[in-house]
């Protein structure tokens, strides 16, 4: 089938389509073979602290006892085991999230434009390629208007280049200027970008930053236990510790100071976050998004569609008074490249939005497109472009009249003009326009009869108003952003006037503030003026591309974390640039959807801020996995370390700190990823990327807290010891409990007592069982070395063990209460 059979015969149908798909598969590269669960296993192993507890299964088999390293091989198998399923779990989300944010087409299907997956288009197909688009197969060029294409990730050629009709689209290429159609020729892995993808398939997924600075935390406390089970080891020996037994103990107490299931809590946590993102419409492509939006301290929007619904209307029409109305509505549908289609009362809108609004207007108005476009034939055009922000057309009639109409920005128009009353009375219409809020365009144009001359000059045929009306929730969600200590700025290319109208209504700008020290436009920039008045401006106006990478380098060289919003091909760049690019979903072009670390489905600013505040949910929790996996840590070594000089000999045995270690580290480590979001944390600045993961005084919170539950544990082996209870017992029983009870301290704020998103009570509930046991169960008594407690002593313990909890919770409880005293 030739491409021109092809567009003319309406496409394929949707039977051929199918049978194509069947027989050739879909339009995907190919995907790298999957990770074999060998090879995940070995990946868990390789940890540190997974190494760190090998070599103690090594050391405590040789020297001949069995039941420590049988303890030992159960915390290997079990925080393996936790950390395949988490890496699995991930992988999922992620898979998951990919498809979500599949790229798109328009194809030509059964007579009707259809927008598909790109996997789902076949050879023969007939793709609809405008300004924005990437290629989505290799194609051939049909019809081709003005059509420049950006090759460099394919042939590294850094200049656009044209494409005429018959000529080749690659795959993965970009369309930057003009418009057209192509027919499919190769897709997936016969594909130019199929065939690239084929080589990197085994391209490794590096860490996110956040992982990164916790596998260095890692590798720091397996030095720094190391050095502590040498200090144990001596002091054991010097005891009168056999060399043997002082070894165990030393390495078992190495192994229970490190929080072994971290990466698996960070990978839980990460992919958990990204998914609940999914779920509220944003889709996160890229996973360390997930902790970089938590980050983020200016919330740099475009204006339609972001914050103004996106529904635009013509609201105002003005004409010069020699020019009849009718003239203004002709053209605009002229130099227009929208499409109406269906019956009246079901209009469905095909192009751009302003210029569909357009049509609407024109028909309304019972000028219809259909009947311009059977006595009018364009002959020429130049496309819009951001640059120039201006398009013209030429069109030809029946009886041989050529009409050239430009439309545009009026600034742009009007300048084309000669100088006189009319372009001055045009400004000043214009002018008061932009002030009420309306996005203007000017429309002039000028027609002859060949062989007559082209006139020289243009004639002003009219203003057209278009209204974008704000958001219903745009000005609670910038206040929300504001409380959350993200500061909104508005970059458009729309008039200044026009763009401040907007930011006066959303909350931007208080009503009746000095717009001249607010609002800046893309001349002050290129003067540089935005450098020094970047913390100051809140509004930039008639911003082109290249001033968008500008100001966001400007606001990042002030220390600022920038999420940017963006749906055009020219936003590609500053959503590059942004620390957190975020397109939007429906309306954004494929450029702006890929240069994305987020896209919002919904096109919702409101969205953004719930993934912002599950950004921070997610920092929160790993930070407080920390405070409660290092804590318990520490409380052991300080048992083990102080016991000896308070009378306490021998407080804990290999094996009984190994079993509170797994129990403490496993299934309740992993269940704070899912701890709900703490809404303080939407009510305060979010924390500089930079700082420590341990910053902000998590590290004296970790000491505190391991030095009460310590002290408790400590006490417990006294109290013991003069009711003449089993010492080690009563140490083992409360210095788990006591963990367990931090746990529950530490869970973030929730309201209700429903069952949903208690993970924590049911991880800890299962964990004291298996404590409790450990002195029940004659096996593991066996086992673990402990003996059964009186219910008089296993109660009194428990009560001593909840003491680091209700302090800890206390402290919170003050903490919050001084926080709402402050901001109130």
């Amino acid at each position: 089938m030739s491409s021109r059979t092809g567009l003319e015969s309406g496409g394929l149908t949707t039977a051929e389509a199918a049978l194509r798909l069947e027989q050739d598969g879909p339009n995907a590269v190919p995907a790298p073979p999957p990770t074999t669960l060998a090879a995940r296993v070995l990946t868990q192993l390789r940890d540190p602290m997974i190494l760190l507890l090998g070599v103690a299964f090594v050391v405590v088999l040789g020297l001949g006892d069995v039941p420590d390293a049988s303890i030992i091989a159960v915390v290997v198998l079990v925080n393996t085991a936790i950390g395949v399923v988490q890496e699995r779990r991930a992988e999922q989300a992620m898979a998951a999230l990919g498809r979500m944010a599949a790229p798109r087409a328009r194809v030509l299907r059964d007579g009707r434009v259809s927008d598909i997956e790109a996997a789902g288009l076949v050879k023969g197909d007939v793709v609809r390629l405008e300004a924005g688009d990437v290629v989505p197969a290799d194609l051939v060029a049909d019809e081709a208007v003005g059509l420049e294409v950006d090759e460099s990730s394919m042939t590294g050629e850094s200049v656009p280049v044209g494409r005429a009709s018959g000529e080749e689209l690659l795959s993965g290429t970009v369309v930057t200027k003009g418009r057209g159609w192509g027919v499919v020729e190769r897709i997936g892995a016969e594909s130019g970008l199929g065939r690239i993808a084929a080589l990197i398939a085994t391209t490794r997924t590096e860490p996110t930053p956040l992982q990164a600075r916790l596998r260095r935390l890692s590798r720091q406390l397996v030095v720094a236990t190391a050095a502590i089970a040498l200090l144990v080891l001596v002091l054991s020996v010097l005891r009168g510790v056999s060399f043997g037994e002082a070894l165990i103990l030393a390495v078992s107490l190495a192994v229970a100071a490190i929080p072994e299931s971290l990466p698996a809590v960070v990978s839980v946590a990460l992919a958990l976050g990204a998914h609940r993102m999914a779920k509220q419409s944003a889709i996160v492509r890229w996973l360390p998004a997930v902790e970089t939006l938590g980050s983020v301290t200016v919330l740099a929007s475009d204006k339609t569609g972001t914050l103004t619904e996106g529904r635009m209307s013509v609201q105002r029409i003005w004409t010069p008074e020699a020019v009849d109305e009718a003239a203004l509505l002709r053209d605009v549908v002229l130099c227009n490249d929208a499409r109406l289609t269906g019956p009246e009362t079901d209009r469905t809108l095909i192009g751009e939005p302003m210029e569909a609004a357009l049509l609407l207007a024109a028909a309304d108005r019972q000028v219809e497109a259909a009947d311009l476009r059977r006595t009018w034939t364009r002959v020429d055009e130049v496309p819009f472009e951001s640059e120039t922000r201006h398009m013209v057309t030429v069109d030809r009639a029946e009886d041989g009249t050529v009409l050239e109409v430009v439309k545009g920005a009026p600034e742009v128009v009007l300048s084309m003009l000669p100088e006189g009353l009319e372009r001055s009375r045009g400004a000043a219409v214009a002018e008061d326009l932009a002030g009420a809020g309306f996005r203007v365009l000017a429309v002039a144009h000028r027609s002859w009869r060949p062989p007559g001359e082209r006139p020289e000059s243009l004639l002003l045929v009219g203003l057209v108003g278009i209204a974008d009306p704000p958001r219903t929730d745009a000005a609670a969600v910038v206040a929300d952003c504001r409380d959350a200590g993200i500061r909104t700025v508005l970059i458009t290319g729309d008039h200044p006037a026009t763009a401040g109208a907007v930011a006066r209504d959303v909350g931007i700008l208080a009503v009746g503030e000095v717009m001249d020290g607010d609002v800046m436009d893309g001349a002050a920039v290129d003067r540089g003026e935005h450098r020094e008045a970047v913390d100051r401006v809140h509004v930039y106006a008639r911003t082109r591309p290249e001033q968008k990478v500008d100001i966001l380098d400007a606001l990042k060289a002030r220390g600022h974390v920038v999420a940017m919003t963006g749906d055009g091909v020219n936003d590609g760049p500053a959503l590059r640039r942004a620390d957190i690019g975020v397109a939007m979903g429906k309306r954004g072009t494929e450029v702006a959807r890929q240069a994305a670390d987020v896209v919002l489905a919904d096109d919702n600013l409101r969205t953004l801020v719930v993934a912002v505040g599950e950004g921070r949910r997610v920092y929160a929790n790993i930070r407080t996995f920390l405070r409660y996996g290092l804590a318990g840590g520490l409380a052991e070594v300080l048992v083990i370390l102080l016991g000896p000089f308070l009378g306490l000999a021998f407080p804990l045995g290999a094996g009984q700190i190994l079993w509170i270690n797994m129990l403490t580290h496993g299934v309740p480590g992993v269940a704070f990823g899912g701890e709900p979001l703490d809404r303080q944390d939407m009510r305060r600045p979010s924390p500089s990327p930079e700082r420590s993961v341990l910053g902000g005084g998590l590290a004296r919170q970790i000491v505190t807290s391991g030095l009460l539950i310590a002290v408790v544990s400590i006490v417990a082996g006294l109290l013991a010891q003069r009711l003449e209870w089993h010492v080690q017992s009563a140490v083992f029983l409360t210095l788990g409990a006591a963990q367990l009870g931090l746990a529950l301290a530490l869970r973030a704020p929730r309201k209700g007592w429903t069952l949903a998103g208690r993970g924590i009570e049911v991880a800890v509930l299962i964990a004291l069982l298996l404590q409790l046991s450990a002195v029940w169960f004659g096996p593991l008594r066996a086992l673990l070395g402990t003996e059964v407690l009186e219910p008089r002593a296993q109660l009194m313990l428990l009560a001593l063990a909840c003491l680091p909890g209700l302090v800890v919770a206390a402290g919170r409880v003050a903490g919050r209460l001084a926080r709402r005293r402050h901001e109130g």
